[in-house]
């Protein structure tokens, strides 16, 4: 080896050494404090081992001498082990350690690239978040501040333009202020991770400079607050660990892209066995007598493992992830254990983006209906229940994948609609014995055609009670099933059976739908 090549090539290997140390051992030993694991260390529990390609490894703050290593980001591609299979992944890793993750110019140029990669390749995008924000220096704003303000505009709507073309993670390790609390905002999964976590499109300082109110970090957009309240977040997990298995536990469910189905997992079981007897013990007896639909999941999906998205926002609905013999299924469920399972604003939005979610990327789907129909009152109106029950209508409507629609106790008025009753074209629509379509429940029509009785009587809820009970077997689903209304009557033990069937036989689906540029969304 010449000399000259060779001074050169161990000056890389120095530098690249100088690099994989970040931001130096004290601002590690900091980070470490905080319960937080470095980008690198990330990106090894991420990436297989000796699979990882970093892009722009050597980049640097534009204009200031000294080493910015990887300017704060480290972005690259690899193999992630999901657990299903070894797939191809573009990552973008924040390095709070360095100028805490801020976005500057050679920054956002590294990430605009490896998401150049992804979507060119068609693989998953998958931001691990740790930023501060757009990068301030030396106590004013960075020379750099205005042309990356501008270029970053960039990563919104490139953003925007991959949604649904590749699936789409931002995992919140650290801080997303500003410009960075946009990337969760227009990804499809954002787990968080308690205590460590926060997104907001101002941090406190500004928040109490600009609206004089004191908030912690963590008040302001931690993970509760995301997670709980807004519904930002979709997983509030304990710890970085927990937070990159939930990123390949979430992406085993999805193929690479749009124009990929999503991969069978493996499976040795029957699927002709029936489920056990102790299915029959989960739905009570009174329909008026609230049950978790969280246990009928688990007897319906394979080894009782169901992948919740948003699971503590809008409890009211069930949405996430399981698998039948094997095959990814998205659920949407009513639950009754809160709000009696009734569709208001933010169950329908929470439906809607999911349902939207999956037919994007060839999931099936199956509706579990136990929904009273939508919230009313002035509160509901004012809120706008109107639109925003339009867009779950519109997702049921417009999705191409396999639907299946299972009937567990009562759908009624437009909440059957919108748990895919029969005009929105479920590829099966089944029900359990005892379950009820209607118009509205026997105890809403007593309230309406007994309104005289009920207003002489002594105790008027006893009397709805009573009333509905005994106009109650003729809503019985039986006597629907005469007029073609559900495909089947299935015992509950029968479920897995009946469904993986289906499945099976709806998996080549195809529909045609008229040519346009997109729908006109009620959002």
């Amino acid at each position: 080896m010449a000399d000259k090549i060779k001074r050169e090539v161990e000056k890389l290997y120095a530098l690249r050494e100088e690099i994989r140390k970040m931001g130096g051992e004290e601002a590690v030993r900091k980070h470490h404090e905080k319960g937080k694991l470095t980008a690198r260390e990330r990106l090894d529990l991420l990436i297989e081992k000796g699979t990882f390609v970093e892009v722009g490894m050597l980049g640097s703050e534009f204009g200031v001498a000294e080493l910015q290593p990887a300017d704060g980001v480290i972005t690259g591609y690899g193999k992630m082990n999901d657990g299903v299979t070894l797939r191809d992944v573009a990552v973008a890793a924040y390095d709070f350690t360095v100028r805490g993750g801020s976005m500057g110019i050679t920054n956002e140029r590294k990430v605009s690239r490896i998401r150049e990669i992804a979507l060119k390749q068609r693989i998953p995008m998958i931001w691990l978040g740790d930023s501060g924000g757009a990068r301030v220096s030396g106590g004013g704003l960075s020379g750099d501040m205005i042309p990356m303000f501008a270029d970053s505009g960039y990563l919104f709507k490139e953003e925007s333009l991959m949604s649904g073309v590749i699936p789409l993670v931002a995992a919140m390790l650290g801080p997303g202020y500003a410009g960075t609390a946009y990337i969760p905002g227009l990804s499809d999964f954002v787990p968080m991770v308690k205590g460590t976590s926060f997104m907001g499109l101002g941090g406190p300082s500004l928040v109490k400079m600009v609206i004089k109110e004191t908030l912690t970090e963590d008040e302001l957009g931690g993970s509760k607050v995301h997670c709980e309240i807004s519904g930002c977040g979709d997983l509030e997990v304990k710890s970085d660990e927990e937070c990159i298995k939930a990123i390949k536990d979430y992406l085993s469910f999805f193929p690479q892209n749009c124009d990929q189905k999503p991969l069978r997992k493996s499976w040795d079981g029957d699927p002709e066995a029936l489920i056990a007897d102790g299915i029959l013990s989960v739905i009570p007896d009174s329909p008026r007598e609230a049950f978790d639909m969280h246990e009928l999941i688990r007897y319906i999906v394979d080894d009782r493992h169901f992948f919740e998205i948003k699971p503590r926002w809008a409890r009211n609905i069930i949405v996430g992830f399981g698998r039948l013999a094997g095959y990814p299924v998205g659920f949407i469920a009513n639950n009754p254990m809160f709000y009696g399972g009734v569709i208001d604003i933010d169950a329908a939005d929470k439906a809607a983006r999911f349902i939207w979610l999956c037919d994007a990327f060839n999931i099936p789907l199956l509706f579990l209906s136990d929904v009273p129909g939508f919230m009313v009152g002035s509160k509901a109106e004012k809120s706008g229940i109107i639109r925003h029950g339009a867009k779950m209508i519109h997702a049921v409507a417009e999705a191409t994948v396999p639907k299946f629609t299972l009937i567990v106790r009562k759908s009624y008025g437009a909440g059957y609609y919108a748990m895919c009753g029969r005009s929105f074209d479920p590829d099966l629509l089944i029900a359990y014995p005892g379950a009820e379509i209607a118009v509205m429940g026997p105890e809403g029509m007593v309230s309406i055609f007994a309104r005289k009785q009920l207003a002489e009587a002594e105790n008027p809820q006893e009397m709805v009670e009573h009333l509905a009970d005994e106009i109650r077997p003729q809503f019985d689903i039986q006597k629907t099933a005469r007029y073609g209304i559900v495909d089947e009557v299935i015992d509950p033990r029968e479920t897995r059976k009946v469904l993986i069937r289906a499945l099976e036989f709806t998996k080549d689906k195809k529909i045609f739908r008229h040519p346009r540029k997109h729908g006109v969304y009620p959002v």
